[in-house]
């Protein structure tokens, strides 16, 4: 029980050296909690939904299908169920701009990508229409509102029977934008309102379980040879379905490396302050020797510090997880995705790992510092180590420098060189939060240069892309146009070895200067027609330089599985949807013909680009049109879903180092209390004492940035290659304003801490602390 009470007032005597203990360890706690319970929550949450909702396995498009068709369809081997839909685009005016629609027919009896109903119900009707939940509150429509669209050059009107959302249309398009874009079903009763008949143009399939989805998609194309098919697209390739895979994918990334990085410092944190909290307590370890306390029963003692404070870390720690990560990562996947119903609750398991984590290492620390001393008598135990024999400095062999140096200076070198170990673990826990800082603004500075590279690379005015069938040699350009260009986006398997992996190669004109590609040095490269154009991060996991050959496979139906081996020309930077560029003349030397259905635009001014877009917005062929608005939209869009993890990881990052130099600071003067007061019993001033400590702190704060410099660049490399993946190219340079920042940080947070131990060096007891021990 007496131990208990030491441990409370050895807490109570150096309440913040624990305060920021626990902070220390309540920020990993804060990072693993949350970001485990987005990751783990929305991976279970998409998986029971998907499975739920049946999404399809396969979409398969014609041009016309009848009933009959899709009957004599499902018989194909692998189809679990199947089902034949009408989908066309359709578009909405109001003040100022146009909403585009995407609109499916929907069967009464409907068992793939049944929608979720949010109010009302299915369209049964062939006036009646079902619109997305989000499209439906942008607009302020209710359910049994009319509303006109135009398609197929008619004006249709409809009656909203129901609000809801769909799990194929988990994402709609890249800003989420759900006031310009939308989804809807009608009722198969509406199809022959709108095409003059009863048909179909897609086919949706869901394969029986385990069934290879590749061998399914080729025994429909095989079935379809009397019927006009077009193409064809498996779950894996759907916008919706992929972007959320790869949001799943990183994010379990980020929620293991952000957390175990920030444990790890954790870990050194703990193991440098605990090793010398014990070892300047030694005279009371004699005393409790000499009193009759078991060594177990001593070192359990010192192991409750740091479980304390692993307790109440973690709790704080997932509380404020609770309180702040949690509605912030709620927020952003509504902004992200439409999946209705997602709620992130934090496991009680969540507690368990950064408390058993910061505990053990903790103990650890204890074990490997109680040990010696336990093993020394207690009348040892209860001397004052003797000390040290000093030796000449290197720099008292200098002549004519040592005797210019003032006393107080002398004296900081003399207690530096005296305790290089000590000076050594000061350093190390400056080195390590150092390194953090400039990990954690690197990150965020990296976030904003994915962001800025959109605009840089693609300096278009408006893309226009059309609809699936659409020859776009054939479509004359309106008058205003300055330059054009075409493009084409293939469906593409990148192979190395044993691997594969889903990737697009885009084709356009090497003329084109409408899209700017970089190297790694952020020099511009371009298109020709010898080779082809890959990914940094790509070429960084696959180990692929300039001058290789790399072997990509077409995927679409058209070419059979068509692979080819292309020279790789540059390696090109790009942050943003990373793609594989190549030109229509070396596409054509593998033989495969070049079918764009994009088409690029630059106006030759402000006003010709309002007519070329009234142009290109009235001809029914166009899909979809994007301008450089979008581009920006899209920019804001990644800083806002992502930037709020790097800046919470800077605030942490800031509080961790903070924690660490406090700690370690207030442990210096612990041990030097003795010194301190007697340059207080020889008259020296209180400001004197805390000048000789802020510069003592200052020379190793300076110690430990040279030597986080070249440490930090190699950790940030560590930590965005662990975050980037093929499908995600993170900057891996740091630049210097970056550095300038952080150690400016660095030394803010000495200063800061050596005000807030001013105190202690007043509340110092000269004769307690000159009292022999003897």
């Amino acid at each position: 029980m007496k131990l208990f009470l030491k441990l409370g007032r050895d807490i109570k005597q150096s309440i913040g050296q624990f305060i920021a203990f626990v902070l220390v360890i309540a920020v990993g706690a804060f990072f693993y909690a949350g970001l485990v319970t987005y990751s783990d929550n929305l991976s279970a949450y998409t998986e029971a939904y998907f499975k739920e909702h049946h999404i399809s396995d396969l979409n398969v498009y014609y041009s016309q299908i009848s009933q009959n068709d899709v009957a004599a369809l499902s018989k194909v081997e692998g189809i679990q169920k199947i089902e034949g839909r009408y989908t066309f685009d359709a578009t909405q005016a109001f003040d100022g701009y146009k909403a585009s629609i995407k609109i499916h027919s929907i069967p009464l009896e409907n068992e793939i990508n049944t929608p979720t109903m949010i109010e009302g119900r299915i369209p049964s009707k062939k006036e009646e229409i079902l619109l997305d939940s989000h499209y439906a509150k942008e607009h302020d429509y209710r359910v049994g509102d009319r509303v006109t669209l135009r398609a197929n050059e008619k004006e249709l009107t409809f009656t909203i029977s129901g609000m809801g959302e769909n799990v194929e249309h988990a994402k709609k398009n890249e800003i989420q934008d759900h006031k310009a874009y939308g989804i809807a079903y009608i009722s198969e009763a509406a199809i022959p309102e709108i095409v003059g008949v009863f048909t179909y143009n897609e086919i949706i399939i869901e394969a029986k379980e385990g069934y290879d989805i590749d061998l399914l998609g080729k025994s429909m194309e095989a079935q379809s040879k009397q019927l006009p098919y077009v193409s064809e697209i498996s779950k894996e390739r759907t916008f919706s379905y992929s972007k959320i895979n790869e949001t799943i994918h990183n994010n379990k990334l980020m929620s293991k490396v952000i957390p175990f990085v920030l444990f790890l410092i954790v870990a050194i944190i703990l193991f440098l302050t605990m090793s010398r909290m014990i070892d300047s307590q030694r005279n009371q370890v004699g005393i409790m020797k000499a009193l009759g306390v078991k060594n177990r029963s001593i070192m359990l003692h010192y192991m409750g510090y740091p479980v304390l404070a692993g307790i109440v870390g973690t709790v704080i720690g997932c509380v404020v997880a609770v309180l702040v990560f949690i509605p912030l990562v709620t927020a952003s996947s509504a902004r992200a995705y439409s999946l209705p119903g997602i709620t992130y609750s934090l496991s009680i398991y969540s507690f368990l790992p950064p408390m058993i984590f910061s505990s053990a290492f903790g103990v650890l620390a204890c074990y490997l510092s109680g040990r010696s001393v336990l093993k020394e008598r207690a009348a040892q135990a209860m001397r004052p180590k003797p000390p040290k024999q000093m030796k000449k400095l290197w720099i008292e062999r200098i002549p004519g420098i040592w005797s210019h140096i003032s006393y107080s200076y002398k004296l900081i070198l003399r207690n530096i060189f005296l305790n290089k170990q000590k000076a050594l673990a000061s350093s190390i826990g400056v080195v390590v939060s150092t390194v953090l800082l400039i990990t954690a603004f690197g990150t965020q500075t990296a976030l904003q240069k994915v962001a800025n590279q959109i605009e840089d690379v693609y300096t278009y005015d408006l893309r226009v892309d059309y609809a699936m069938g659409t020859a776009t040699d054939a479509v004359k350009p309106p008058f205003g146009i300055k330059n054009s260009f075409s493009l084409a986006n293939y469906p593409v398997e990148f192979i190395k070895d044993d691997e594969k992996e889903n990737a697009t190669l885009v084709v356009t004109e090497k003329e084109n200067n409408l899209i700017h590609f970089f190297d790694e040095n952020e020099r511009r490269i371009s298109l020709e027609d010898s080779g082809v154009l890959v990914p940094k991060s790509y070429a960084d996991k696959y180990q692929i330089v300039a001058g290789d050959l790399i072997k990509i496979k077409f995927v679409a139906p058209d070419f059979k599985n068509k692979s080819v081996d292309m020279k790789v020309l540059h390696i090109s930077t790009q942050y943003s949807n990373p793609s594989f560029y190549s030109t229509p003349a070396y596409l054509k030397s593998f033989g495969i013909g070049y079918s764009p259905k994009s088409l690029l635009v630059e106006a030759d001014s402000f006003v010709d680009l309002i007519n070329v877009r009234s142009y290109f917005e009235q001809d029914p062929h166009v899909d979809a049109i994007t301008d450089k608005n979008d581009l920006k939209k899209s920019a804001e869009y990644i800083l806002k879903q992502n930037s709020f993890v790097f800046i919470m990881f800077i605030i942490s990052a800031v509080i961790l180092s903070f924690g660490a130099i406090y700690t370690i600071s207030s442990i210096n003067i612990y041990e030097r209390n003795r010194e301190l007061a007697t340059l207080k019993v020889l008259g020296y001033q209180k400001n004197k004492i805390n000048r000789l400590i802020f510069f003592e702190n200052i020379i190793l704060t300076t110690f430990a940035v040279i030597v986080a410099l070249p440490i930090s660049g190699y950790v940030y490399s560590i930590v965005v290659k662990a975050l980037s993946s093929s499908h995600q190219q993170i900057p891996d340079q740091i630049n210097i304003f970056v550095m300038l920042v952080s150690v400016i940080l660095a030394y803010v947070l000495t200063i800061l801490s050596n005000l807030l131990l001013r105190r202690k060096v007043t509340n110092i007891n000269m004769i307690e602390s000159l009292k022999s021990v003897e």
